[in-house]
């Protein structure tokens, strides 16, 4: 599977469910499921390096302010909708995290920026097609996030770092 394939996945899948990141991981795994299993697999790396991508303390920042905090948990699940929301909104957040402004300028905390079942498509697709869990892939996730610590309970950094955001979802 090419990366084109893999966003092209992204992208049918999310405009038919419409936005709603859980029927989106359901249509996945379904598209997934008409796959070969080592498809499936390589959908499930080129899905981990794009998570692994963006582990960074800037977009966890962003995070933060855009669901009023943010656990290791709520990171994961956000970094999974951020990919779900297709490659343009992923590669420019990733590189310039205060554009999910302009990228998403209707984010809903309540709606939007979890996706966990997402994170998972390629699992549950890979157990439905083999009876086995998908193999180790061999991308551990880094102990820390790429960049320099921040506080992401300081209101003054946060709008210092991400003036457009802040200016939408700042206190």
């Amino acid at each position: 599977m090419y990366e084109t394939d893999f966003w092209q996945l992204v992208d049918e899948t999310r405009e038919a469910a419409g936005g709603d990141p859980d029927e989106q991981a359901e249509l996945l795994v379904e598209r997934l499921v008409q796959l070969t299993p080592d498809e499936v697999v390589d959908f499930a790396r080129l899905f981990e390096a794009r998570f692994q991508r963006a582990y960074t303390r800037e977009l966890w920042g962003a995070a933060a302010l855009l669901l009023d905090g943010a656990s290791e948990d709520a990171f994961d699940f956000f970094r999974c909708w951020l990919i779900a929301q297709g490659r343009e909104v992923f590669e420019g957040a990733v590189h310039h995290p205060d554009d999910l402004a302009e990228l998403v300028p209707d984010f809903d905390e309540e709606e939007d920026g979890d996706a966990e079942d997402f994170g998972y498509a390629a699992d549950e697709a890979h157990e439905r097609l083999t009876g086995l869990p998908l193999p180790d892939l061999g991308n551990n996730q880094p102990r820390q996030p790429e960049g320099v610590p921040f506080d992401f309970d300081d209101p003054g950094e946060l709008a210092k770092r991400f003036p457009k955001l802040w200016e939408l979802y700042g206190d």
